[in-house]
């Protein structure tokens, strides 16, 4: 049956040049996303709308059109124990470093994330503020200097599209960062930025988020 799924998905997907990355074959890298059960969480169009069988959609992050950098930079960061998650990093030892490229650049290809949009108020107005301005009283950078307009990068593709990402996935990153359970951003610096947040914060900047 899931092999099924996958043909009749294939049918119904564009068509990915044979190497649409010099990093990584994404062509390749739908099969092998298959094969190695990448697709069983993060969603064969990479959206991630999963679940995990309680009804937690959002437990597993969108990869759909995510920076190839980034996206190889975490499977590394789950090998050497960079970054922690038990499954993570069982996948990214068992998988080798040729297909984790074909497999990241296969969900890199993808069309971006994208979030459902409406919101307003002030909680909303608050978070894109602090997105675009940040807080000098605080400390806090505008996020929008890393991660790019609405979060949608351009700026460095060693630093990741964040808007549009679930908010349950966004919530818990920022908390692990706040609480230091999450160390591998470059320098820290997302360590550093997430010590400044308040829970208020990290409620209304994953509510934004999300909706881009």
């Amino acid at each position: 049956m899931r092999f099924l799924h996958t043909v009749l998905l294939a049918a119904t997907l564009p068509l990915l040049p044979s190497q649409a990355y010099a990093q990584g074959n994404a062509q390749a890298g739908f099969t092998k996303s298959d094969d190695e059960r990448c697709q069983e969480c993060h969603g064969p169009d990479g959206n991630g709308d999963m679940g995990d069988g309680v009804g937690n959609v959002g437990k597993f992050p969108k990869l759909a059109g995510q920076n190839l950098d980034y996206l190889m930079k975490q499977l590394r960061d789950f090998r050497t124990g960079a970054r922690n998650n038990d499954t993570m990093t069982m996948n990214a030892k068992s998988v080798s470093e040729s297909d984790l490229l074909d497999i990241a650049a296969y969900y890199a290809s993808l069309p971006t994330m994208h979030g459902e949009g409406g919101a307003d108020g002030a909680k909303f107005q608050k978070a894109h503020t602090l997105f675009t301005q940040g807080d000098p009283e605080r400390g806090l950078p505008p996020c929008q200097s890393c991660h790019g307009k609405a979060g949608k990068g351009g700026v460095d593709p060693g630093i990741p599209i964040i808007g549009g990402q679930h908010i349950k996935y966004l919530q818990k990153q920022l908390t692990e960062w706040r609480a230091a359970e999450r160390t591998n951003s470059p320098g820290n610096v997302m360590g550093h930025t997430a010590a400044t947040l308040t829970d208020a914060d990290i409620e209304a900047f994953s509510d934004y988020l999300s909706r881009q």
